[in-house]
C-alpha cells in the first residue's frame, strides 16, 4: 500500500496524512474459513482486534498488523469484498462532507473500542469505502513486502465523474490517463490509489467496487497455492507495468489481485 504519513514527534509512530489509504477489512460469512485461507496463501497469523460490529481479528505478518478480517451481520445482505479505509482527523466532518458531494453513509461515525473512530460509506456511484480516525490502531504497518497490501482500485463505469467526489471529500488530486478512462488519485504528489472506468466491463454482480491488491514475491506460484485453496483465478498471470499481476476471488468471492511488483 503506497504510504503517505504525517510526521510525529518523540519518537511516535506516524499516522497517515488524511485522505491516504490507511488499512483494508475483508466481511465474510465463514470468517475462521477466511482467516485460513488468506493465512495459507499470504503466511498471515491473527490477533483479536475491535470487536465494536462483531466478531474481528487483525492479521499479522512478521508480527506487524497487515489486514482485517470480520463476520458479516446475519440480518444484512451485502457483498463479501475487501474494503480499503482512507484516513481522517474527523470522521464526523468527513461523514458530512461524504454526503454533502452525494455519497451515503452506511455505518457510522462509530468508535471501534480503543482503537479509533470509523464510518462506512458508499461513493455516488455505490462503491462502498470505509474512513478511519486513528487512535491506537493507525492501520497497516508494512507495505512492500510479500503478503501486504500494496495498492487499492476503484473500479466502476467512468472514472471522472466519481474521481470528483474524492477529490471533494479527501483532499486528494486526480490525474488522468491520456490512453485510457483511468485515473491515478495522488496525494502531496504520490500516486495513493486508482479509478478505472469499465463501463459493462463490471460484473453484474457486484457494480463498482474498490479491489485490493496484495505483493507476492511470486506470482505464478501464489496462483498454485490460491486455487489448490479453492479460490479462482478470474484473469491469468499477466505482464503489466506495475508488474505481473493475476486477478482472483477467494472462495467467498471477494475479489482481490496479486501482485508480483515491477522490482522483482
Amino acid at each position: 500500500m503506497t504510504d503517505a504519513r504525517e510526521p510525529a514527534g518523540d519518537g511516535a509512530p506516524a499516522r497517515r496524512a488524511p485522505g491516504a489509504p490507511c488499512w483494508v477489512s475483508l466481511m465474510v460469512h465463514r470468517p475462521a474459513a477466511a482467516r485460513e485461507f488468506y493465512g495459507a496463501l499470504f503466511g498471515w497469523e491473527f490477533r483479536p482486534g475491535p470487536q465494536r460490529l462483531g466478531p474481528y481479528t487483525r492479521a499479522v505478518l512478521d508480527g506487524r498488523v497487515v489486514a482485517g478480517i470480520g463476520r458479516l451481520p446475519a440480518d444484512r445482505v451485502l457483498p463479501v469484498a475487501w474494503t480499503p479505509y482512507l484516513a481522517s482527523d474527523d470522521v464526523n466532518e468527513t461523514a458530512e462532507s461524504v454526503r454533502m458531494c452525494g455519497g451515503t453513509v452506511g455505518v457510522g461515525p462509530l468508535d471501534a473500542d480503543e482503537a479509533g473512530r470509523l464510518l462506512i460509506g458508499s461513493d455516488p456511484s455505490g462503491a462502498v469505502f470505509g474512513v478511519w480516525q486513528a487512535a491506537a490502531h493507525l492501520g497497516t504497518d508494512v507495505s512492500g513486502v510479500p503478503g501486504a497490501p500494496v495498492w487499492n482500485e476503484l473500479l466502476t463505469f467512468e472514472s471522472a465523474g466519481v474521481a470528483k467526489f474524492y477529490e471533494r471529500v479527501f483532499g486528494l488530486e486526480a490525474e488522468r490517463s491520456l490512453g485510457d478512462d483511468a485515473v491515478t488519485l495522488r496525494l502531496g504528489g504520490r500516486p495513493v490509489a486508482g479509478i478505472r472506468g469499465i463501463g459493462s466491463g463490471l460484473p453484474r454482480d457486484r457494480g463498482p467496487h474498490w479491489v485490493t491488491y496484495f505483493e507476492v514475491a511470486d506470482a505464478a506460484d501464489a496462483v498454485r497455492r490460491l486455487l489448490d485453496l479453492g479460490g479462482r483465478v478470474l484473469t491469468p498471470v499477466t505482464e503489466t507495468p506495475r508488474g505481473l499481476l493475476a486477478r482472483a476471488a477467494d472462495p467467498e468471492g471477494a475479489r482481490f489481485v496479486l501482485l508480483q511488483g515491477a522490482g522483482r
